[in-house]
């Protein structure tokens, strides 16, 4: 019978291998960062409800900035335009 330190460790060590063989370390890759499409020319103004819609999700809430790739001073600006979209009626509070 095998005891719990022994199963821990044979887990821990199927967790943890590799497919090719070689190395036991789990291997991360990185994601392409994104760019902020305001940075790069793009401007987002409260009349225009189909360009904010793509930064609000099915629930009607705003998307975080890591979801979105925009820059912090953006996503504020984008906040605060999705914010009086809502205010004037253009865009639900909710979907």
């Amino acid at each position: 019978m095998l005891n719990s330190v022994q199963v821990s460790k044979s887990v821990m060590m199927n967790y943890h291998s590799n497919k090719k063989g070689g190395n036991n370390m789990a291997e991360f890759t990185r994601k392409k960062k994104k760019v902020c499409a305001m940075c790069t020319g793009k401007t987002v103004d409260y009349k225009d409800v189909e360009t904010l819609k793509k930064y609000t999700n099915e629930k009607g809430k705003i998307v975080p900035r890591r979801v979105t790739g925009n820059c912090a001073l953006h996503q504020r600006h984008i906040a605060k335009q999705v914010k009086r979209a809502r205010a004037i009626a253009l865009m639900p509070y909710t979907r």
